[in-house]
């Protein structure tokens, strides 16, 4: 498979996935379905949050000793012909002469600031092989991040920024809805507080992308106390947080939980498009927490719901459209979105959209889409042959 310019565009692409529930076990089944020999292959991996992490750690260096490796914990898994599924370990190797990974460790998300990102860049910008300077059409960046660490929007918002257009996308790591450690794999050790981002550089033909089922209604509310740095809400329209939103989404406090928090978010319009920032719990002082920082003076709208199968359909038939040869999908898709597939008994129906389909993903806490953290929401990349 050659371009009109004659340059070979050979992308070998392999899958894997286990749901063994010995730690070593899990890793050496992938392992034996994904490994390629070369060094230069990239292995990305997800795995449940149930596994005992050191253990992954130390088989995945065993098994990938020279290769490049990157990862998260999760709240879900997704691989191609199995779809949904929770609990394992999934992973695939990426190996081509015209893609080229660059990940660095940014630890101690709690002392962040946003010129690390600068520095970041600079360091990234040094060390591109493919081109000699940030190409939006060149590159694109992969944010895996602590999904209980908080700095999702400031990390997210300073990395684009300085990355010159270049399209990032990502999700933060989970841990089954317990929210006591979420990790993030880097250099043969997971890591807390932390985020790895990895700069790609690709000159196969790539598409970074963004998937949501919700609509915005007439339904207007105005933050009108908040802290966003602990992403808690305490009065909407002047009212207790709580029982504003009750009263906007016609469901009774005592009734909230997490189906109620998926079926009904909030929607930020930003630059013309619509984002979703979703309730994470309604808390006993009667404010509000949310999975995204929300900023007092804001004006958010209730979102409603599209049919979330058939905008899992309508989603893979782009992706597949995209490129006359598709070779490979990575995916960060919200844990809300897999609770309303529970919630509405339609998991399976969803989970065979993605057969047939080179695809990898995980359950997140958030997604990155270019300088936001959003809820609810499918961010990812896919990279093809051709261009159609």
């Amino acid at each position: 498979m050659k371009t009109e310019e004659g340059k070979d565009l050979q992308l070998d692409i392999r899958l894997g996935s286990s749901f063994a529930q010995d730690s070593i076990r899990a890793v050496r089944e992938v392992a034996a379905q994904i490994r390629q020999a070369d060094p230069n292959a990239v292995v990305i991996f997800f795995c449940s949050s149930r596994y005992d992490h050191n253990l992954i750690a130390e088989a995945m260096r065993e098994e990938f000793s020279e290769q490049t490796v990157i990862g998260c914990t999760s709240a879900g898994e997704l691989v191609g012909e199995a779809g949904y599924k929770e609990g394992g370990l999934v992973g695939a190797s990426l190996l081509s002469p015209h893609l080229i990974a660059h990940p660095h460790l940014m630890d101690n998300l709690s002392d962040y600031v946003a010129d690390r990102a600068r520095n970041l860049a600079d360091q990234l910008c040094e060390q591109l092989l493919l081109a000699d300077a940030y190409d939006p059409k060149r590159q694109f960046g992969l944010l895996l991040i602590d999904g209980i660490s908080l700095r999702e929007e400031v990390v997210a918002a300073s990395l684009y920024n300085c990355l010159e257009g270049v399209p990032i996308f990502g999700g933060s790591a989970a841990d089954e809805l317990n929210f006591e450690e979420t990790l993030v794999y880097y250099d043969g050790e997971f890591h807390s507080d932390s985020a790895v981002f990895t700069l790609f550089e690709c000159d196969l033909p790539f598409q970074v992308f963004r998937f949501q089922h919700f609509e915005p209604t007439d339904k207007r509310l105005v933050i009108t106390e908040a802290d966003p740095a602990t992403r808690i809400v305490f009065e909407i329209n002047g009212l207790p947080a709580a029982e504003a939103f009750a009263e906007a989404i016609e469901v009774p406090i005592e009734e909230f939980d997490a189906d109620v928090f998926a079926a009904n978010p909030l929607m930020l319009r930003v630059g013309g498009e619509w984002y979703v920032r979703a309730v994470q719990s309604a808390n006993p002082d009667g404010s509000l927490s949310f999975w995204c920082a929300i900023d007092k003076g804001l004006v958010l709208t209730v979102g409603q719901g599209q049919d979330l199968v058939k905008n899992i359909a309508n989603s893979m038939d782009t992706l597949r459209s995209t490129f006359s040869d598709l070779r490979f999908v990575l995916g960060c898709d919200c844990l809300f979105r897999r609770l309303e597939l529970l919630q509405k008994n339609r998991l399976n129906d969803a989970s065979t959209l993605f057969k047939g389909m080179p695809y990898l993903g995980f359950s997140t806490y958030g997604e990155q889409y270019n300088g936001l953290h959003i809820n609810q929401t499918l961010t990812g990349v896919v990279i093809g042959g051709n261009s159609k």
